[in-house]
Parts: C-alpha cells; sequence; structure tokens
C-alpha cells in the first residue's frame, strides 16, 4: 500500500535545467518526475535494470496462465481437459523457471 503523501517540497528551475532533469528522466526511462526528483534527492541515483529475460519470462508466464485459465474454465462447465496442454503449461513454466534462475545470477552479480 502507496504511504501518503502530505508534505511538499516546491522549488523553481529554470528552463535550461529543467531541460536536462527531462534528458535525464528519459534515459533512466521514467515518466513521473515527481518520482524521479524524490528518488534523486533522497538515494542520488536511479537505477534501470535492462534484463531481456524478464520479458521472455513475462511471456512465458502470460501463455501459461492463459492456458490454465482455458482450461479452468472448461473444466468447471463440464468438459475436460488435454494432456498436451498440460504439457504446454510445464513447458511455458519450465522455461520461465530457467529465465528466472538467469536473471536471480545477473542480479547477484550487481
Amino acid at each position: 500500500m502507496a504511504k501518503e503523501k502530505d508534505s511538499g517540497i516546491y522549488f523553481k528551475v529554470s528552463g535550461h535545467d529543467r531541460q536536462l532533469i527531462e534528458q535525464k528522466m528519459e534515459l533512466a526511462h521514467i515518466r513521473n518526475m515527481s518520482a524521479y526528483i524524490r528518488k534523486m534527492c533522497i538515494d542520488g541515483y536511479t537505477v534501470n535494470l535492462e534484463i531481456p529475460e524478464l520479458d521472455a519470462c513475462a511471456k512465458y508466464l502470460r501463455s501459461a496462465s492463459n492456458n490454465l485459465n482455458q482450461i479452468a474454465r472448461r473444466v468447471n462447465s463440464g468438459g475436460g481437459y488435454y494432456p498436451d496442454e498440460i504439457d504446454e503449461i510445464k513447458t511455458a513454466l519450465e522455461e520461465s523457471r530457467k529465465l528466472f534462475g538467469n536473471i536471480l545470477e545477473q542480479l547477484s552479480k550487481l
């Protein structure tokens, strides 16, 4: 649950300074200026993790959950399931497990 923000800090910047802030936000792939400025003031840096395996892992998880939902609907409406559908889900989950292992290995090196 997000903490409620009840206090503000306001300051003015020149047009050039604002442009520099927006450029740095773009480089960090951050669109919310308040969040960016808050993060920079508190921590002094942002971390942008570009891990291509994360996108692939999300794809496998979406596929597995979609297949599982379809099977659940069919079974709940009195139908059955096909063993090859279960094999597809197992394969997708195994691939995502491997990718998560690679991601965790990369993160442990930071």
